[in-house]
């Protein structure tokens, strides 16, 4: 997936990316809405992981969704 095209599926991808990072809440990700730097950097705040790691987490999280709709 592509970030340009989450947004429309924002609502799909929210409730395996609760799955995903329990510590992110409904509210959290509304306030993202999509966008791919919010999301890393409150990944990293909510974890206390590096930026590096992060986007590695974010990246092998996209890879099992590629098939099942837009691209992140």
């Amino acid at each position: 997936m592509n970030w340009d095209t989450a947004k429309g599926n924002w609502t799909l991808l929210k409730g395996n990316m609760k799955l995903q990072w329990g510590k992110l809440t409904d509210d959290h990700l509304s306030k993202i809405a999509g966008r791919r730097d919010q999301l890393t950097g409150k990944i990293q705040k909510s974890y206390a992981t590096t930026k590096q790691a992060t986007e590695e987490t974010v990246k092998e999280f996209v890879g099992p969704h590629k098939d099942h709709g837009p691209r992140i």
